[in-house]
């Protein structure tokens, strides 16, 4: 069915129709992402949604409009949930989705109708500020984390690496997002072209100067690391039969000349302090491939109260008393957030039973030669600031054991794999992304991918020859400086708006003007 332009204007006039295609407009980021990774797209992805904000008869549906562009664009980056959290997948989308409500508002604020050049110049910096401040709020731990920031579309792309190893991530969004409003401009508003044209042209000269002077890793050395990842094991026992699986495919890397060999998250169900006998066996396998081995145990501590999720080194004479247990908790799937209201997650879905206990701090580790580690698990490599800590507290090597086989058949395993290639990049470090089930890779100082990824169809070990760099990055260096940047733009906005407002009431109501008359009295109708 072929539509008119004034078709579709009239069905966008129907509430319905409108907030099905903000929804719609909403996900279509989703295709900038893996495992679809069409990380072009993004740089056009928004510009439906903002050409229909912008429409928005008041400032009311404009917001709703973002909110339920919000709606789409977080139930779009996080279907893989649903088998999990079922219908409470879409609540969580719905509540987080108004962060976007603002958003809408001040698109149609500075988009709507024909805007002046001084508008488009202003949206330029005020939308993407606004959006990274949805960004920001969002990537709290305990609203689901920084999973889908627009910027992490890029984790392939050279140029964009390298912005982030000056901006970080939040530095990739911005830029996006203003991207899309220049593209909207050019599509939407012929009169504002040259502002829009005039943007597009600073970012490329903002990302080519990044390009030219960003500094790049000083690459001094390598080390060869072993990534063991057992693939799904189900059943009765299956942490037994998980350990012996990586136990087998650990023994291959004798003679291999590894420096470190990594299992992935929850490789062990057992405490080790426990179970005498698995410690005894993984230290014979670190004499073995003589190489220390970072394994991650999922149990209830034998020394304190509580499950923890913790990355322990093992070497030849057992744990060396090196570990890391996890900080930054999955909501639902490690915890309950307010369990005593929301409990009854754990009756719909697959959420956590019992919350796992929080460690309390980060940990650089000393394996080997002298090479020191930065442990991270699971979707703690989503989090920016993670990395850049343990970089700055001097980690060489940063890790991130992953456990996603309850996701095999969605997209997640390869999203949560490229994270990985942005925090390199950040940092100027090497990251290693280990899984139980796949996807796991490694990635070069400069987010450059090392070897092959090992799908979720691999049950295997592989070794990796990994560049060391030195040097600290600008994004390590001055940390998330473009979120700083958003919140003085938005400051800005607001005592701009402020003071215009002052003195619209000090100038009072505008004096009332009588109707002219005329000798007969008709100020409508002279000479009557």
């Amino acid at each position: 069915m072929n539509l008119s332009a004034a078709d579709w204007r009239r069905r966008l006039g129907s509430p319905w129709w409108r907030g099905a295609a903000a929804v719609l407009a909403g996900a279509l980021p989703m295709l900038s992402f893996p495992a679809p990774s069409l990380w072009w797209f993004a740089y056009v992805a928004l510009v439906p949604w903002i050409l229909l904000v912008r429409s928005a008869p008041t400032a009311r549906r404009a917001a709703y409009d973002g909110w339920l562009g919000g709606l789409g664009f977080m139930l779009a980056v996080h279907h893989w949930l649903l088998p999990s959290l079922h219908v409470f997948t879409v609540v969580i989308a719905a509540l987080l989705g108004a962060l976007w409500a603002p958003w809408g508002w001040l698109t149609r604020r500075f988009l709507a109708g024909v805007p002046s050049a001084g508008q488009v110049v202003a949206a330029l910096f005020v939308l993407p500020s606004a959006w990274l401040m949805v960004e920001l709020v969002r990537s709290w731990e305990g609203l689901g984390g920084p999973w889908g920031l627009l910027g992490s579309s890029q984790w392939d792309v050279e140029p964009a690496l390298r912005l982030a190893s000056v901006g970080g991530v939040w530095l990739l969004s911005f830029l996006l997002v203003a991207v899309n409003v220049a593209v909207a401009v050019l599509v939407a508003v012929r009169q504002s072209r040259v502002p829009a044209i005039a943007g597009l042209v600073a970012t490329a000269a903002a990302t080519s100067a990044a390009w030219a002077w960003s500094p790049r890793p000083d690459v001094d050395g390598r080390v060869r690391i072993a990534v063991v990842q057992p693939g799904v094991i189900d059943g009765v026992g299956g942490a037994e039969k998980r350990f012996a699986r990586e136990e087998t495919l650990t023994r291959q890397l004798a003679g291999q000349d590894v420096d470190l060999v990594v299992w992935g998250e929850s490789s062990v169900g057992f405490d080790l302090a426990d179970r005498p006998d698995l410690a005894n066996r993984l230290a014979a396998l670190s004499r073995q491939v003589d190489a220390d081995i970072l394994v991650n145990v999922d149990a209830r501590r034998s020394d304190r109260p509580g499950i923890y999720k913790s990355s322990v080194l093992v070497g030849p004479e057992g744990p060396t008393g090196d570990r890391y247990d996890k900080m930054r908790l999955v909501p639902f799937g490690e915890y309950v957030p307010a369990r005593s209201l929301l409990g009854w997650a754990t009756s719909v879905g697959k959420a956590a039973g019992e919350d796992r206990m929080r460690g309390t701090g980060q940990v650089v580790m000393n394996v080997g030669d002298g090479l020191r580690i930065g442990p991270m698990v699971c979707f703690e490599s989503a989090f920016p600031d993670m990395s850049r800590h343990l970089a700055r507290d001097g980690a060489e090597l940063l890790l991130a054991q992953s456990a996603t086989s309850s996701f095999q058949q969605s997209w997640a395993p390869e999203q949560h794999a490229s994270l990985a290639a942005l925090r390199a990049a950040e940092t100027g470090r090497p990251m290693v992304h280990a899984t139980l089930t796949g996807v796991s890779a490694v990635y070069g100082p400069s987010g450059e991918r090392v070897g092959s990824w090992l799908g979720t169809d691999a049950s295997a070990s592989a070794v990796y020859d990994v560049p060391l760099a030195h040097g600290v990055t600008p994004y390590a260096r001055f940390g998330e400086w473009p979120v700083y940047a958003a919140l003085l733009i938005l400051a800005a906005l607001g005592a701009t708006e402020g003071a215009r407002s002052l003195r619209v009431r000090r100038a009072g109501p505008s004096p009332r003007v009588p109707p002219a008359r005329t000798a007969h009295e008709s100020p409508a109708r002279p000479g009557r």
